[in-house]
């Protein structure tokens, strides 16, 4: 047995698969309820008794990636990723304790198992074990024909000494680590790697991809939020200014349709509460526009593999009078959370005088949001 430590990639931001923002990244496609990275995690775990599993994943979600681990109780450790590829694997390389390390792409997703032991039963005194493909198409640069068994198509996983690598990564920016320890004259070692092993790069790839479609079941979140009434010369709902004689009292802009609403959305990913993204004593969100609050919310949740369905909002207020706004707010909420307008139900109401509501005291505001999950396998590409 060799000491190995396994680093899988999935902190990219996918920029070339999010055709556009309603989209995904990869990394978070689902396989029944469960995100691609972790799919692909546990199914290589198992292709070898790896001394540690280190898993890089974009700094803000891996709050989230880790509810996944702790979930299924996995042996896997998170490392923040960098702006690159070469960032990422250096951040997780500092985290490692072996010898050899066996780098693969969570986007690379269908790897054969042989392709792993292959590598490992290859182990001599190289310093990478890469896998590659040949080109059988006649191939030209700059109008000049190129020897094509010259030529090699390279994939992951790639298996290197870590003293080697870490000097490699130092010299320059590289897009694999046999071209990084090439760089240095190091000894690589090529191994016939598999047409099976196919990279995610954009949405026309996901054709590609074998494994069980999402789950269809829907996601409930609720969300609530009050906010104290002041005098003043306008409110803000729904990221539509209201003028009256109140204000809200709150640290940001006190829009407490958009703040109920993006606690929902939270709810329905368990992704915790606006109070723990946005926390009031933090002076960058002092009188900041909840828009921008609500969309850093609905990003995240498309990113992590959600859609957002349909909302459905009350505003229980006695003063102001809210009926000849509620069109704006449905239209705001709308673009706001990239759904059709007839996804969005914005209702209003007074206590009857009753309680603090009802002495023109506060709002309150509740909301219900239904998402689902990306539903790749029928999402009709380019190609």
């Amino acid at each position: 047995m060799h000491n190995i430590t396994l680093v899988l990639l999935s902190a990219g931001k996918s920029d070339r698969f999010k055709a556009n923002n309603t989209i995904p990244k990869k990394q978070w496609l689902r396989i029944d309820e469960i995100p691609l990275w972790l799919e692909v995690s546990k199914k290589i775990s198992k292709y070898y008794n790896f001394n540690e599993i280190i898993i890089t994943g974009e700094s803000s979600e891996i709050f989230y990636m880790q509810t996944y681990i702790e979930s299924f109780e996995l042996p896997f450790k998170l490392v923040s990723g960098g702006q690159t590829r070469q960032e990422s694997l250096q951040n997780a390389l500092k985290h490692t304790t072996t010898e050899y390390v066996m780098v693969s792409d969570i986007a690379r997703s269908n790897v054969p198992k042989h392709i792993f032991k292959n590598i490992i039963d290859s182990i001599d005194d190289s310093d990478c074990i890469v896998p590659f493909l040949n080109v059988y198409d006649t191939t030209t640069q700059n109008n000049k024909h190129i020897d094509r068994d010259t030529l090699k198509i390279i994939q992951t996983p790639q298996l290197s000494k870590v003293s080697t690598l870490k000097k490699a990564l130092i010299g320059g920016e590289y897009t694999d680590e046999s071209s990084a320890i090439s760089s240095i004259n190091g000894k690589v070692k090529y191994i016939q790697g598999s047409t099976k092993s196919n990279k995610i790069t954009t949405i026309d790839d996901i054709k590609l991809l074998d494994f069980k479609k999402p789950s269809n079941k829907p996601l409930i979140g609720f969300g609530s939020d009050v906010h104290r009434l002041s005098s003043g010369d306008f409110i803000i709902l729904g990221g539509i200014k209201i003028p009256c004689e109140f204000s809200l009292v709150a640290h940001s802009d006190g829009d407490v349709v958009l703040h109920a609403l993006g606690d929902s959305i939270l709810g329905a990913i368990c992704g915790g509460d606006i109070g723990e993204w946005f926390p009031d004593n933090d002076n960058s969100y002092k009188n900041i526009d909840s828009k921008l609050l609500i969309t850093k919310i609905v990003n995240f949740a498309i990113d992590v593999g959600y859609e957002i369905r349909q909302t459905d909002i009350t505003i229980f207020a006695q003063q102001p009078k809210i009926s000849k706004y509620k069109k704006d707010i449905q239209k705001s909420i709308s673009k706001l959370l990239k759904i059709p307008l007839f996804k969005v139900n914005i209702k209003a109401t007074t206590t009857e005088k009753l309680g603090f509501l009802g002495r023109s005291e506060g709002i309150l505001v509740q909301c219900n949001v239904v998402l689902g999950y990306f539903d790749w396998k029928n999402h009709k590409t380019r190609g």
